[in-house]
């Protein structure tokens, strides 16, 4: 049976590393989510080949175009997790991929919400992955904070292991189905407050709620928060990678701004193009 790869993420370091894993005769699909910074790119002037420069949305439509052009497969979809069973699982909104490698290629998106006191709390209550520290509160209350796919997948991974798990929207409604068992409070936040270690959230109309976590779930998964369910090391908001874009762990790879650093086009299509051939090393042993 052939080799494949999984790519998460149709921005410049997705799409370099596929133009290379799909030449090499590798089954290749990209997950994208139409969500990039390029679409905020009004023109882009300092990247080579455009006399002209090119809009943020055009380049990625195009470099999407390229890599379909080769053989990749391009879906769009919202990645909420990775694992391994006997392959790689790559868990989205829409379904499972299954992959003999992946590259993370999905930028940074982090989000931190402007809660008093919350960052005393980050490592003593709060946390950004469930799949990692959910059985450190098996049989407590905990919290997630978040109103989209990726908070309701965080939520039912909390499930089996909390006394109950509460779904904190900070004002917004949920846009995705919440599941079974779990509890939804749409109040906005205030603070959160505790001695040594988180013991509850303040809303602004002053009311309370005890818990012993919280796990932050904003907007989409983004590339350090898909590496640390699979155990990748991390450093804050950026996957750490060696020299050949390789994670810690065996057969997974990243490249572009989820690595941190220098925050530009022409580096995130290098170390696409880095993460591409030692995946292909990889796969081919």
């Amino acid at each position: 049976m052939s080799k494949n790869v999984v790519i998460i993420g149709g921005g410049p370091a997705g799409i370099s590393a596929a133009l290379y894993t799909a030449r090499a005769g590798i089954d290749t699909t990209i997950i994208e989510n139409g969500v990039h910074a390029l679409e905020k790119a009004e023109k882009i002037e300092n990247y080579y080949g455009f006399e002209n420069g090119i809009s943020g949305p055009s380049l990625y439509a195009t470099g999407l175009l390229q890599a379909k052009n080769v053989g990749a497969k391009v879906v769009t979809d919202e990645v909420v997790g990775l694992s391994f069973e006997d392959k790689f699982k790559v868990s989205a909104t829409s379904g499972e991929y299954f992959a003999d490698s992946v590259i993370i290629a999905t930028g940074t998106s982090r989000n931190k919400p402007k809660i008093e006191n919350f960052e005393k709390f980050e490592g003593s209550g709060i946390s950004y992955c469930a799949v990692c520290d959910g059985f450190f509160f098996r049989g407590k209350d905990v919290a997630v904070l978040g109103s989209g796919e990726y908070a309701m997948h965080e939520a039912s991974v909390l499930l089996p292991f909390a006394a109950s798990v509460t779904l904190l929207t900070d004002g917004e409604e949920p846009s995705a189905p919440v599941p079974d068992g779990i509890k939804v409070n749409t109040s906005k936040i205030e603070a959160v407050s505790g001695d040594a270690v988180l013991e509850k959230v303040v809303f602004e109309d002053g009311k309370t709620l005890d818990i012993s976590g919280l796990f932050i779930a904003l907007g989409i998964a983004g590339g350090a928060d898909i590496a640390k369910k699979i155990g990748a090391v991390t450093n804050g908001t950026s996957v750490s990678v060696d020299e050949n874009m390789a994670t810690n762990i065996p057969g997974i790879f990243a490249a572009g701004d989820c690595t941190g650093g220098i925050l530009q086009i022409a580096k995130t299509v290098y170390q696409g193009m880095l993460s591409g051939f030692s995946a292909i090393k990889f796969l081919k042993g």
